[in-house]
């Protein structure tokens, strides 16, 4: 339920929602077996409202959702509907699910400069009146092309219509701390310290990572260890708590 923000205006309320990113990996466990059923229980031990998810789409012939959608909804989620292609609930494996506090506002497919099958989309939510805007992305594995990647996803907020506070999550397959692909983001959003995130056995890596508006409250964040995390994927979960302000 919203919270009345003591440090908010009169007419303001803060809303707590808990968002999530999690590489997925088609289905397929740390131990190479496709068992998508143990990701979407992994989405159910983190409970998050807004779940960012990579690698949602089987990557060959019809590429299909890795999870059934009528588990999806039986979970309670909704996938923003990015209408790419029958079958499939994201925009080269990027997909963002929503729970039933979330209205769908917009969205919109973000296309960055690309060696491999990768990309990034736009979902504008309102959670129990608080605006948000979400960009979910996975970046490229050879390194060639990040930093490109991250100046089109920044070019993209600053042309895109409106300006709620942002929330951007995913794969960035960033492994150095300091490199400019992080750079790049650190200088418009905040990032949100989270923990090695792969490999899901024994994580080492931070490379899945959260960045939010520099106003967005953050009252919690960190990686998803549990015994199910650890052997449903290669990645760990990343999650952040916000304070986000509905009039």
């Amino acid at each position: 339920m919203p919270i009345r923000d003591q440090h908010a205006n009169a007419a303001a309320f803060r809303v707590s929602v808990l968002a999530a990113s999690y590489n997925i990996q088609k289905g397929i466990g740390a131990d190479l077996r496709r068992r998508p059923d143990r990701a979407l229980a992994v989405l159910r031990e983190i409970g998050a409202d807004i779940m960012v998810l990579q690698e949602a789409d089987q990557r060959f012939g019809a590429r299909l959702s890795a999870l059934s959608p009528d588990r999806i909804a039986a979970e309670g989620w909704r996938p923003v509907p990015f209408e790419t292609r029958p079958g499939s609930i994201g925009w080269h494996g990027n997909a963002v699910l929503v729970s039933h506090r979330v209205t769908i506002a917009g969205h919109a497919i973000l296309p960055i400069p690309a060696l491999e099958p990768r990309g990034a989309v736009l979902a504008d939510l309102v959670i129990d009146g608080a605006p948000l805007r979400v960009v979910g992305m996975h970046l490229d594995l050879s390194g060639l092309r990040r930093r490109h990647q991250a100046s089109a996803i920044l070019e993209h907020l600053v042309r895109h219509p409106g300006d709620p506070p942002v929330l951007l999550m995913g794969d960035l397959n960033e492994w150095r701390p300091r490199a400019a692909t992080l750079t790049a983001f650190s200088a418009v959003l905040r990032l949100v310290p989270t923990g090695p995130s792969f490999h899901a056995r024994m994580p080492i890596a931070a490379l899945d990572r959260i960045f939010v508006s520099p106003g967005i409250p953050v009252s919690g964040s960190g990686v998803h260890h549990s015994a199910l995390a650890s052997v449903a994927s290669d990645h760990l979960p990343v999650w952040a708590r916000l304070g986000l302000v509905a009039a």
